[in-house]
């Protein structure tokens, strides 16, 4: 395989300018659908207004996005593998560019929300074969860059979509913040197709088959997840508690049935590999806590310290911008360093933005903790990112970067609800609008010990992953 790669990165490395289109293709690929889900957001007031609909009606534009998203990103992820990855990244563009118009062309709330999901399905094929083509068009030595760069990206279309929707709503209404995907779409897919190395069409015996039982477990399951964090808000009901029983059950019954299929969605086996299976897990929790800053700052800043929103806005910018500026150095220093020592690096400074977070008072506490706690989270993901995908076999790239996809949304659907509930509970009432601002304090003082706590819990298992490989191969 090894040799393959240095084929690859040599054959890059004749065409470089063809490689650069080719990785502004996929960096387009990884913007849209983060865009996707940011600007969308703050839509849902104007949203609600147009259709006469209530939030929690209109909320389902946004649900509907994700939960197309992570039920489908590995499934999508494997199917490249099978199909050829050019040809369904390209079938994943054009579906998201043609969802977007049906978005902004939707004259009904329930017609925008199928549009949504259709849009959701693309935004996952894109997503999931990104990553999966960073082995086929930039040299393995680049592979730390490639990645860094795309998180760049990622963190770019998360960070423009409330101010460029705000503006879009007020000059053009709302249809705009969907349609405005069209010719970044359009752009995309002629980059891709022109650029994109050729699938190699050449199908395995154990290729053949494509697990529409397991594709259909895990959609089940993880809809059943996603709903049980999602739906009451942070309050546990007796439905949220089915659904979480339900999601458990389908978990086992997945494992089950791919350990028995003759050509499944997931091999069971790659769960053996304890990287693979310690990188997803600390990408959970990670997520898990980034998500708690985008649940949790906004009340803190306007009810614990009292800024207005604009100055609230303008604090939390501050998050996505130094994301965006480290993204790419974080990259290259993965490709200099050892991976996991990059991760190892990250971790701990994610674990001191965390600690400063719970115990820093004022504005200027939290800005430092978030000046460590975003190029640590940049850090690990482009370091992790890299050591799962550096030596994945060509035919499983696919559903690994969709599995490495998955854990993150898991991690972010998860903080939203979870971290939601430790605050609120942390803040002594269910209403944050309405509790005291020391009560407001407390509660994030609680939610960041926890994910100072989660943190050095993802710096154990880093700790002792790697300390095993490393004593393997000295063995």
């Amino acid at each position: 395989m090894k040799s393959i790669v240095a084929a690859q990165g040599e054959t890059v490395a004749e065409q470089p300018p063809s490689a650069r289109w080719a990785l502004a293709s996929l960096s387009l690929s990884m913007l849209l659908p983060s865009l996707g889900t940011s600007i969308a957001n703050v839509g849902l007031p104007s949203l609600a207004q147009a259709f006469s609909a209530a939030f929690r009606d209109v909320q389902w534009i946004v649900l509907a996005y994700l939960l197309a998203i992570t039920t489908l990103i590995v499934s999508v992820g494997r199917l490249g593998d099978i199909t050829g990855r050019r040809r369904l990244l390209l079938i994943g563009i054009l579906l998201f560019t043609l969802a977007s118009v049906l978005c902004g062309l939707a004259p009904t709330l329930w017609l925008m929300i199928a549009a949504r999901a259709v849009q959701g399905l693309g935004a996952a094929i894109m997503m999931a074969l990104a990553m999966a083509f960073v082995g086929e068009t930039v040299p393995k030595a680049k592979t730390g860059s490639a990645m860094g760069l795309l998180g760049t990206m990622s963190a770019i279309g998360t960070a423009l979509g409330p101010s460029l929707g705000g503006l879009l709503i007020a000059g053009l209404g709302w249809p705009a913040i969907f349609l405005v995907n069209v010719p970044l779409g359009i752009l995309t897919f002629v980059l891709a197709y022109r650029h994109l190395p050729a699938d190699t069409g050449r199908v395995r015996a154990d290729r053949i088959g494509f697990d529409m039982a397991g594709t259909l477990l895990l959609a089940l399951t993880l809809s059943a997840y996603a709903l049980a964090m999602t739906i009451g808000h942070g309050r546990f009901g007796l439905l949220n508690i089915a659904l979480l029983s339900a999601a458990v059950f389908g978990t086992g019954l997945f494992v089950f049935a791919e350990a028995r299929a003759a050509s499944p969605l997931i091999q069971v086996t790659v769960f053996r590999n304890r990287v693979l299976t310690a990188s997803l897990a600390m990408n959970m929790l990670v997520s898990t806590v980034m998500m708690a800053t985008l649940v949790v700052a906004p009340f803190y800043l306007s009810h614990a310290l009292g800024l207005n929103q604009a100055l609230v806005g303008i604090v939390m910018s501050i998050g996505p911008v130094i994301s965006i500026l480290s993204g790419v150095p974080a990259g290259r220093l993965v490709d200099r360093l050892d991976a996991s020592f990059v991760v190892v690096a990250g971790l701990v400074a994610m674990a001191a933005g965390s600690i400063a977070m719970a115990v820093l008072p004022g504005i200027s506490g939290y800005i430092a903790a978030i000046a460590m706690l975003t190029p640590g989270y940049q850090l690990f993901q482009a370091a992790n990112n890299t050591a799962v995908m550096a030596d994945v076999h060509a035919d499983q790239r696919g559903v690994i970067s969709g599995m490495l996809n998955l854990s993150r949304n898991l991690g972010l659907i998860t903080g939203a609800s979870v971290m939601g509930a430790v605050f609120a509970f942390s803040s002594g009432t269910p209403d944050i609008t309405a509790a005291h601002p020391e009560a407001v304090a407390s509660g994030m003082r609680m939610t960041f010990a926890l994910a100072a706590a989660l943190i050095i819990a993802a710096l154990a298992i880093a700790a002792g992953t790697y300390r095993r490989r490393t004593n393997s191969e000295g063995a």
